[in-house]
């Protein structure tokens, strides 16, 4: 089994190649433009590295198969990032690292863990649901989970497939 830990500087190229690789399958459900959409910055992952907000889920050779990144949106821990290598996924491992994030920010005296997603792609919005979060409706998000959602609109994703989710720690 993967153990977890802070991400390290040096492992911030390695954290983009996962989000490239777990990008693949949306290739496969006709979503090409976020398979080929690029990662997170090194200045974004290095922000959160720093600031102890990125985590990584490691093979027993203690190299990185997953991420979790995470900044705070409205008091909550939103996480911005969350990726699992497609060739260590379907076996807990992104389950594992949000228990770990949630337990983060509990201990910070953080109310919940937020995000957003695709409500139609099997691995994003009913995968979170398995995992405790629910859906906002628009009337229940803070401004900054809207200016998220936003931003995102601005990318040109299609807003009427993408979900704000909440999940109490």
């Amino acid at each position: 089994m993967e153990r977890i830990r802070t991400a390290t500087a040096d492992e911030l190229s390695e954290l983009q190649a996962i989000e490239v690789a777990s990008g693949a399958p949306f290739r496969e459900i006709g979503m090409v433009d976020i398979a080929d959409a690029p990662p997170l910055d090194l200045d974004t992952l290095g922000a959160c590295q720093r600031e102890g907000r990125a985590w990584v889920a490691v093979d027993a050779d203690d190299r990185p198969i997953a991420f979790a990144v995470v900044r705070l949106v409205d008091g909550c821990a939103h996480v911005q990032q969350l990726s699992v290598h497609p060739g260590h996924a379907r076996r807990g491992v992104g389950r594992r690292l949000l228990d770990h994030v949630a337990g983060w920010a509990a201990g910070r005296g953080r109310p919940a863990l937020t995000l957003t997603t695709f409500r139609s792609v099997p691995w994003n919005a009913p995968y979170y649901a398995r995992c405790g979060f629910v859906a906002l409706p628009p009337t229940r998000t803070g401004p900054g989970l809207a200016e998220v959602l936003a931003a995102e609109a601005a990318l040109g994703l299609d807003m009427s497939d993408r979900v704000a989710m909440r999940r109490p720690v």
